[in-house]
């Protein structure tokens, strides 16, 4: 394989960004057959299957190396037209990126008013679990991503942003009700809030207090917003791993009692972003690095915890 044929990289990303072939057909204004034989011939080119034709259509793990290809040569491509003035009237450069919401709901937006805005930058955040954000950096739909891996994705690079603090908490009342006992053997029954159901943070801190013996109660009251989870905890729905940021004034307040304040758990961070020489992306990397150096912990020594809340 000399090459890969532009005509036929953009084709599949259109493909997979349409989610039909006819779909992109009309973006590109070809044929839904030119379509077709351009993504057999790339595939043929590659020696690799590339799509998995379903509705909609997905790519294959190899399809994925493509489309991140395709997408890093346009993002190449506007910043080479704007540097020349040549930009016209494609709009502002958009970054697209895969952020946690405790992180989003604490210290990430205020690290975009960081980015200057001359020339205009676009924010196009995807919101996903820090464990689950690098998918979206292999399938190229991002140009950066909040993680909790320090393994880079293939084409990527990785620095370490610091740890978030999350503190068990619950409401005074919940307390008195629920938490009369040894605090190991209580929480093994007592209700909880989550996250969602991949919200593992509960049971890992539970797991740490019991030597890895036991998880977290049955019941789960399930609240799939940061604001809405702390607010639940405090509202005495159950007990929950609270932000630091979030819980630090509902304990002042008393709102919130600290079930174990030797006990915090921490989730390191990263930063993940394309390789590439883009301007807007770099003034990302450079804001978002100095606002996490001041916001997040150093990064843990000891206790810590990779998984993570959406």
């Amino acid at each position: 394989m000399d090459e890969l044929p532009l005509d036929q990289v953009q084709t599949l990303l259109a493909v997979v960004d349409e989610g039909t072939f006819d779909a992109a057909a009309a973006v590109l204004h070809v044929t839904p057959s030119a379509v077709s034989q351009r993504v057999k011939a790339l595939e043929q080119r590659t020696g690799r299957v590339l799509l998995m034709r379903g509705k909609p259509v997905r790519p294959t793990e190899s399809g994925e190396v493509v489309v991140r290809f395709a997408r890093q040569l346009a993002r190449l491509e506007q910043d080479a037209r704007a540097e020349l003035g040549l930009a016209g009237d494609q709009g502002p450069a958009r970054v697209p990126i895969a952020v946690n919401a405790d992180s989003l709901a604490t210290w990430f937006l205020p690290a975009l008013t960081r980015v200057p805005q001359d020339p205009p930058i676009c924010f196009e955040l995807h919101r996903e679990d820090e464990s689950h954000t690098t998918a979206l950096l292999r399938e190229g739909r991002v140009m950066a991503a909040v993680t909790s891996s320090p393994d880079p994705v293939a084409g990527c690079t990785v620095r370490p942003l610091g740890a978030a603090r999350y503190l068990a908490a619950a409401a005074p009342e919940f307390v008195a009700r629920h938490l009369t006992g040894t605090l190991a053997a209580d929480l093994r029954e007592a209700p909880l809030v989550v996250f969602d159901r991949r919200d593992e943070l509960q049971d890992a801190f539970v797991r740490s207090l019991t030597r890895g013996r036991a998880q977290a109660g049955p019941i789960r009251h399930l609240v799939p917003t940061s604001d809405g989870f702390r607010d639940a905890v405090a509202a005495g729905f159950g007990w929950g791993l609270v932000p630091e940021p979030q819980a630090v004034p509902l304990l002042r307040s008393g709102r919130l009692v600290e079930l174990a304040p030797d006990r915090p758990m921490d989730v390191p961070l990263y930063w993940q972003q394309w390789k590439l020489d883009s301007p807007a992306l770099a003034a990302v990397a450079g804001a978002v690095a100095a606002a996490a150096a001041e916001a997040l912990l150093p990064p843990p020594g000891g206790r810590s915890q990779r998984g993570g809340r959406s």
